[in-house]
């Protein structure tokens, strides 16, 4: 049985057809003789249950919601919806074993001693940075491109202007973000890193913002939700979870 689309090809020019086996389509297929000559033929609509999250098959890609940014379809380090992907200290680029002040890299092993984002001399050195460089957001680093973490307003926006929805995607538990325009992301429950701990998981989530939090400068704020969501802030050594925006 010859199969037009041949579900095995992989080559980039067949992005289409990989794109569409999540969707509905049609598919042909001819009965060959021993000549290679048809014998017959017929057409056959396939549906495949997307339990993706995604309408698109190519990862990552950007999910417009109707918002200010776009919104990754997958967290940093994750190759579905539904994955965790890596936890990260804030202005941070590599994950690690132990999430606390002693291994934190902007500061000398305490919070009143940050060494960069600090307004305060009571914090450590001053620099009055507010935002996270380029080069420090895990974000842009991993994934490059006009890639970058939210920053606060941008997750305000996002908890705001969208519904939310508890669910599980793939026996995960998390939130379906649906925007303005209909179009939703997942994000999944994957709790926090302190120490070498790993809490809340499967019950709440913790999603890093690019932005320093308040007039504290050892925090960061962050997306939180668990039986309900909204933004808070906390100390900058813990491991949180981050889903990158796009213009």
């Amino acid at each position: 049985v010859e199969w037009i689309p041949d579900p095995k090809e992989e080559n980039s020019s067949n992005a289409a057809t990989r794109a569409a086996e999540l969707v509905e389509r049609t598919l042909t297929a001819s009965i060959l003789d021993s000549a290679g000559e048809s014998i017959d033929e017929a057409e056959l609509m396939v549906k495949v249950e997307d339990d993706s999250a995604c309408d698109d098959a190519n990862h990552v890609h950007a999910v417009d919601l109707g918002l200010s940014v776009k919104w990754a379809c997958c967290n940093v380090g994750a190759t579905k919806p539904e994955e965790y992907g890596g936890y990260y200290a804030w202005g941070e680029t590599e994950e690690k074993s132990d999430y606390d002040y002693d291994t934190y890299k902007w500061c000398r092993g305490s919070w009143d001693t940050m060494t960069k984002y600090c307004m305060h001399s009571c914090c450590g050195t001053v620099d009055n940075k507010t935002v996270l460089d380029p080069k420090d957001d895990v974000a842009h680093v991993k994934w490059g491109g006009s890639w970058r973490m939210p920053t606060l307003e941008e997750q305000k926006e996002l908890i705001n202007e969208c519904t939310w929805e508890r669910t599980e995607l793939n026996g995960v538990n998390g939130y379906r973000v649906t925007g303005p325009n209909g179009n939703s992301i997942f994000l999944p429950a994957a709790g926090y890193r302190g120490g070498s701990t790993l809490g809340l998981k499967g019950a709440s989530g913790y999603y890093w913002s690019s932005s320093l939090g308040g007039s504290n400068c050892c925090h960061a704020y962050f997306l939180f939700f668990g039986v309900r969501h909204y933004w808070s802030y906390e100390g900058r050594s813990f491991g949180h979870c981050v889903r990158p925006v796009c213009e």
